[in-house]
C-alpha cells in the first residue's frame, strides 16, 4: 500500500502515474492514500506490502467518504461558471430595465465574465505549477467573493461590467485548478471517466441555477442573485481551506518566473495534437456558449415564455448534457476510441445547428417553442461527449505543466466564447437567426480543427502516442 505513515493527509500526486494501466480505478480509490495517512501516527514505520486484511477492511468506509468530497467539492470548483452565469441568466431582461441599458450592452456583462475567466487562467494556471494549488485557489476564492458582492451593488450598467470581469479573473482560480488537480491524480482513461464524473456532478450546477435564479426573482430583483453566489463562493471556500489538500508535491513544481511559464505555454502550443484539441474544444464551447447568451432573449422574448419555464428548459437541457456524458464515462470511455466519441458528438451539434437554423429562418414555416427546445435539447446533450473528451484528450498530451496546459485550455475556451456572445445579438433580440449561425460556424470550424490538426486517424496523433 503507498505512502503509509505520510507526515500529514493529502492526496498523493504520484497517484495518477499508473491510472493508464489500471483505468478503471474510481476517484475513492485514487483518495485512499489521505485516509491511510490520517489513521495512522506519523512515527509508524510502514507495513509490509500485503497489508492485513482486517485495516484494509476497518478503513474503507473513511476511504470512500473521503473520496467522494474530494470528488464532489472539485465537481464544485469546475461549477464556477455555471454558477456565476446560468443563475443569472434568468435576470437579463430585468437587468436592461433596471439599468436602463440596451440588450446588447446587458450581454457585454457575461462577456466580462466570460473573457475575466480566459485570461485569469492564463495567469492562475502557471501560478499554480510554481506555489502549488493550494495558495492560488484560496486567494482567487476569497476576490471572487468579494467581486461577486461589488457585483450586487453594481449603480450602473458599465458598473456591473467592470465588476463582472473582476468576478470572472477571480472566478478563473477554480477552473483551471480543478483540471490541473485531475491531472495530478488520473492518467489515461481513468482521467476521461473522471472528466465526466465532473460533468456530472457540476452538469447540476446549470440545471438548477437558472431555476433558483428563476425563484429569486419571484421575492427579490436581480441583485438578489448576486447575494447568493456571494454565499456559495464564501462556502466553496471555506471548503477548500478545510478539505481539498495539496496534490502537487514540491519536488514538482517548476521554479521558473513568467518566462518559465511562457516557454511552457510555447512547447505546449507546439504540439499540433494538443493545440488541434484545445481548438476544438474551444470551439465547442463557443456553440455552447452562444446558446447560453442567446437563450433568454430567444426564449423568452420571441416565444413570450416566463422566466421559470425558461429556467425549466434550461436545466431540461443541462439534464441532457449531465446524462449523456454519463453514458461516454460509464460506457463509451474504454471501449470506443475518445476520438470516434468526440467526431460524433461534434456531427450531432452541427445537426442540431442546422436545425435551428433552418426553424428560425423560416424554412420549415412556422415552429412553435417546442421544436425549437428540442433542437436546442440534442444540441446540449452532445456536449456531454464533446467537451470531456476534447479536454481529456488534449490533457493526456502532457504530464508535465498541467496547471499552464489546463490554462491554455480554459482561456482558448472562453475567449472564443466571449467573441460568440456579442455576435449572437448583433441583429437585435427578436430574431434566433444569429444564434444559430453562430452556433453552426462554430461547430463546424471545431470539425475542421479535429480532423485537420489533430488527424485522428494518424496513430501518432491518437491516444497511443500521447503522453509526450
Amino acid at each position: 500500500m503507498p505512502e503509509q505513515g505520510a507526515p500529514r493527509p493529502r492526496l498523493d500526486p504520484g497517484v495518477g502515474q499508473g491510472a493508464e494501466q489500471s483505468g478503471g480505478q474510481n476517484a475513492e480509490q485514487r483518495a485512499e492514500p489521505e485516509t491511510e495517512s490520517a489513521a495512522e501516527p506519523t512515527g509508524e514505520p510502514a507495513a509490509p506490502a500485503p497489508a492485513p486484511a482486517a485495516p484494509a477492511s476497518a478503513s474503507a468506509p473513511a476511504t470512500r467518504r473521503t473520496g467522494i468530497l474530494v470528488t464532489v467539492l472539485l465537481g464544485g470548483l469546475t461549477a464556477t461558471p455555471p454558477l456565476a452565469m446560468d443563475m443569472y441568466l434568468p435576470s437579463l431582461p430585468e437587468v436592461t430595465r433596471s439599468l436602463h441599458a440596451p440588450a446588447a450592452t446587458v450581454q457585454l456583462t457575461l462577456t466580462a465574465c466570460l473573457l475575466g475567466m480566459a485570461l485569469g487562467q492564463l495567469v492562475v494556471g502557471p501560478m499554480s505549477d510554481r506555489w502549488g494549488r493550494r495558495r492560488p485557489l484560496l486567494t482567487g476564492l476569497v476576490v471572487y467573493v468579494v467581486a461577486t458582492v461589488l457585483c450586487a451593488l453594481a449603480p450602473t450598467v458599465e458598473a456591473l461590467v467592470a465588476f463582472r470581469l473582476a468576478q470572472g479573473l477571480a472566478g478563473a482560480a477554480g477552473i483551471v485548478i480543478a483540471r490541473a488537480v485531475v491531472r495530478d491524480l488520473y492518467d489515461g482513461m481513468a482521467m476521461a471517466r473522471f472528466f465526466s464524473t465532473l460533468m456530472l456532478i457540476s452538469g447540476v450546477a446549470p440545471i438548477v441555477a437558472p431555476l433558483i435564479g428563476g425563484q429569486i426573482l419571484r421575492v427579490t430583483d436581480w441583485r438578489g442573485v448576486f447575494v447568493v453566489l456571494t454565499a456559495v463562493g464564501a462556502l466553496l471556500t471555506a471548503l477548500v481551506w478545510t478539505r481539498l489538500p495539496e496534490t502537487l508535491a514540491p519536488a514538482e513544481r517548476h521554479s521558473g518566473g513568467v518566462g518559465e511559464a511562457l516557454h511552457s505555454m510555447r512547447r505546449l502550443l507546439a504540439d499540433l495534437p494538443f493545440t488541434g484539441y484545445m481548438l476544438t474544444g474551444g470551439f465547442s464551447f463557443a456553440a455552447l456558449f452562444a446558446y447560453i447568451s442567446a437563450s433568454p432573449f430567444v426564449i423568452q422574448e420571441i416565444y413570450g415564455a416566463s422566466p421559470q419555464t425558461f429556467s425549466l428548459l434550461f436545466g431540461l437541457n443541462s439534464v441532457g448534457l449531465v446524462i449523456v456524458g454519463q453514458i461516454n464515462g460509464k460506457v463509451l470511455v474504454g471501449r470506443v476510441a475518445l476520438e470516434k466519441v468526440l467526431s460524433a458528438g461534434l456531427l450531432v451539434v452541427i445537426a442540431a445547428a442546422v436545425a435551428l437554423l433552418l426553424m428560425s429562418t423560416g424554412a420549415l414555416g412556422e415552429v412553435g417553442l417546442v421544436p425549437v427546445a428540442a433542437a436546442l435539447f440534442v444540441l446540449m446533450s452532445a456536449m456531454g461527449v464533446t467537451l470531456p473528451n476534447a479536454q481529456a484528450l488534449a490533457l493526456m498530451r502532457t504530464r508535465k505543466a498541467a496547471g499552464s496546459a489546463s490554462a491554455l485550455l480554459g482561456t482558448s475556451s472562453f475567449l472564443i466564447g466571449a467573441v460568440a456572445s456579442p455576435l449572437v445579438g448583433i441583429a437585435g433580440e427578436h430574431t434566433a437567426v444569429p444564434m444559430a449561425v453562430v452556433q453552426l460556424a462554430a461547430a463546424l470550424v471545431a470539425l475542421a480543427c479535429f480532423m485537420g490538426i489533430c488527424r485522428p486517424w494518424n496513430k501518432r496523433t491518437s491516444l497511443e502516442g500521447a503522453g509526450s
